[in-house]
């Protein structure tokens, strides 16, 4: 069974909360540590340069140790003709520059693990991607600060996100408080405002801390008043703003988003959910460092992914 705050003062409960709100501490974004470059099979030769080595030297055999790639050794021998040991060297670079090559693929194939870096939704869930689409969902609450962190690297890859890639923003509706917040979301998209006003939103929680619910979280007559005052300071429409916060499509949109947030059973935020098949968040794509650029790189992943089925 999930926690939930108690029914206590505002400023209370949204401390609280704020401390809760995500699987990742807060921290600074540090970025990612770049991967170790793939190594080459180790080559051992006799055919080093060494003082003293003469001219008549060349005529000797040159032999040649390799390390196969199951780690055990073979020995080549070639006359001591310059042309034929050029040749074996040759065919030595060749080998080196396949396994390099078969050992990147690997490792870029590796990047990502299931069960660590994010998790398969078992059975599959629907989506409401048209065709040829791939959804993206991203679980969050406005008082939370890890999605508050997050959100300008959201917004720019919004910018530059394949097309193919369907994006929906869910508030969570763990409680009054999470609800209130929730319908204001949906009351402003109704309105055709959310896109400009939802960085707002975040900024008025997070850095003028105003909470948005009232000094009751479980009154939601106080929090409506409160965030009637705050619209109003943005230059919108009481009339219009009341119309939207009471609308049916509203509170048919809340309805749907606490089905999602049950059927994914979302119990942290921000988590991403891709086309109803795979979940993940900041610290299971980079539990090291928590760079965002990684989640939002293994979200382009796992969505083309998709994309090619």
């Amino acid at each position: 069974m999930r926690a939930r705050p108690l029914p206590i003062l505002w400023a209370v409960a949204l401390a609280l909360a704020l401390a809760a709100c995500g699987k990742q501490e807060p921290s600074g974004l540090a970025p990612a540590k770049a991967p170790a470059p793939a190594t080459a099979p180790a080559v051992k030769s006799t055919a080093a340069a060494v003082p003293g080595k003469t001219a008549a030297d060349a005529s000797k055999p040159l032999t040649m140790t390799l390390l196969n790639e199951d780690g055990s050794e073979k020995v080549e021998e070639t006359p001591g003709d310059t042309t034929a040991q050029n040749k074996l060297l040759a065919a030595v670079a060749s080998t080196v520059a396949a396994a390099t090559s078969s050992s990147t693929a690997q490792a870029a194939a590796s990047q990502w693990q299931d069960g660590v870096n994010y998790t398969r939704i078992v059975p599959a869930q629907p989506t409401n991607a048209g065709s040829g689409q791939v959804e993206v969902l991203e679980f969050f609450w406005y008082a939370c600060p890890h999605c508050y962190a997050l959100e300008p690297t959201v917004a720019a890859w919004l910018k530059n996100k394949p097309a193919y890639i369907t994006f929906t923003r869910v508030p969570v509706e763990w409680n009054e408080s999470h609800r209130s917040l929730a319908r204001l979301f949906y009351a402003l998209e109704a309105m055709g405002k959310l896109n400009d006003l939802h960085s707002e939103i975040f900024k008025e929680i997070q850095v003028n801390g105003d909470p948005l619910i009232g000094p009751d979280p479980n009154n939601a007559a106080s929090a409506e008043r409160v965030q009637l005052s705050f619209i109003r300071k943005l230059g919108l429409s009481d009339a219009d703003f009341e119309k939207s916060y009471h609308d049916m499509g509203v509170e048919t949109a809340m309805q749907r988003a606490d089905q999602l947030v049950q059927r994914f059973r979302v119990t942290a935020v921000p988590t991403f959910v891709i086309n109803g098949k795979y979940t993940t968040d900041l610290n299971m794509a980079d539990a090291t460092n928590r760079d965002p650029n990684r989640l939002m790189a293994l979200i382009n992943e796992l969505a083309a992914q998709e994309h090619k089925h």
